[in-house]
C-alpha cells in the first residue's frame, strides 16, 4: 500500500523483487499488482483523507476494500460516483487546510501560517543574494476607534485595512494577522528600496482612504516597522531567525510610533530612518518609544 499512515496495518501485497521469477498460481508479480488497480487506489485515497479528518472507522472500511481489491485477480472498473467522492473529499480537505491557516475576521493568514512560512522563507533565502523583508504594521489609536464607534465598526476597519495592505503586495508576498490590530507583511526576494516603497505605498493608501464614508469623523492611519535581511548583512555568517526578524521589525515600529505615528521606519546601515513625508519630521527615531 502507498500513502496511508497513522497506524493502519493490513496484509502486505505479494512482492516480487525479480520480475522474471515465476510465482505459484494465485500469486501476482509486483508489476501486475500495480497495473489496473485504479479502484483500489481510489479506496486508499478515500481512506487517507478520512483518516486525516479523524474518521477512523470509515477510513478502515475503505482500506479493507482496497486490500480486498488488490488481492483479487480481476480489478473492476472504477465507478464514476467513486471518482466524484474522492474529488469531493480532496476539495474538502484542501479547504479545511486553507481555513485553518486563515484569520476568521480579516481572511488574512494567521499566526500559525506566519510562523511556518516565515521560517521556510528564511531557510530558502539563507546564503542567497535574495532579500527578505518583514514589516510589522499597527493601526494608530485603534482603541479610540473601538471606544468611539464600537467594535462592529472596528472590525470593519480591520477588514478594510487588510484589503488595502494586500492590494500593494508584490508577487509572493503575503499578509498575516499578528494579533489584535497588528499585521505582518512578508516580502520575499525584495531589495531594501522596493520594500520601503511597498510599505510607504501601503501607509499612504490607508491614510487616503475615505474613512468618513464609513463613519463621520473617522480617520485611520498605520505605523510600520520594516526589517530587511539579505546575504550581504550579518545574516551571511549567522542566519537570522524568524523571531529575531520580527523583533527587529517591532523595534522599528516603536521608532515609527515615537516619531509621531503614521510613518514607516526602516534601517539604513546603523541609522534608523523614516520614509516619505515623515522623513522631514523633527526628532530622532533611534530611541525606543515608551508605548503606543
Amino acid at each position: 500500500m502507498t500513502g496511508l499512515r497513522n497506524g493502519f496495518a493490513g496484509p502486505e501485497p505479494v512482492r516480487d523483487d525479480d520480475a522474471s521469477t515465476v510465482l505459484p498460481p494465485g500469486q501476482r508479480t509486483r508489476q501486475e499488482l500495480t497495473n489496473g488497480t485504479g479502484m483500489a487506489e481510489l479506496h486508499e485515497s478515500i481512506a487517507s483523507l478520512l483518516a486525516s479528518r479523524g474518521q477512523w472507522r470509515q477510513a478502515y472500511h475503505h482500506l479493507r476494500s482496497a486490500l480486498d481489491l488488490m488481492s483479487t485477480a480481476d480489478t473492476p472498473k472504477v465507478p464514476e460516483q467513486l471518482r466524484h467522492e474522492v474529488n469531493r473529499l480532496r476539495r474538502e480537505h484542501a479547504e479545511a487546510r486553507e481555513q485553518s491557516l486563515r484569520d476568521s475576521l480579516t481572511a488574512s493568514y494567521n499566526r500559525r501560517y506566519l510562523d511556518e512560512r516565515l521560517a521556510d522563507l528564511l531557510a530558502e533565502h539563507a546564503g542567497s543574494d535574495q532579500g527578505l523583508a518583514v514589516a510589522l504594521v499597527d493601526l494608530d489609536w485603534f482603541k479610540q476607534v473601538n471606544d468611539t464607534y464600537g467594535h462592529v465598526l472596528g472590525d470593519r476597519v480591520l477588514q478594510r485595512v487588510v484589503d488595502l495592505l494586500q492590494e500593494v503586495l508584490p508577487s509572493g508576498g503575503f499578509c498575516a494577522r499578528y494579533g489584535g490590530e497588528e499585521f505582518v507583511l512578508v516580502l520575499p526576494s525584495t531589495d531594501p528600496a522596493t520594500a520601503v516603497s511597498v510599505c510607504e505605498t501601503a501607509r499612504a493608501r490607508v491614510e487616503r482612504f475615505p474613512w468618513p464614508q464609513m463613519a463621520p469623523g473617522l480617520r485611520v492611519t498605520i505605523s510600520i516597522g520594516l526589517a530587511h535581511e539579505h546575504a550581504g548583512s550579518e545574516s551571511e555568517t549567522k542566519p537570522v531567525s524568524a523571531e529575531q526578524q520580527l523583533i527587529s521589525a517591532d523595534a522599528l515600529l516603536y521608532a515609527a510610533k515615537q516619531s509621531g505615528r503614521n510613518a514607516v521606519a526602516y534601517r539604513s546601515g546603523s541609522e534608523v530612518r523614516l520614509a516619505g513625508m515623515a522623513a522631514g519630521r523633527r526628532g530622532s527615531p533611534n530611541r525606543r518609544a515608551a508605548g503606543y
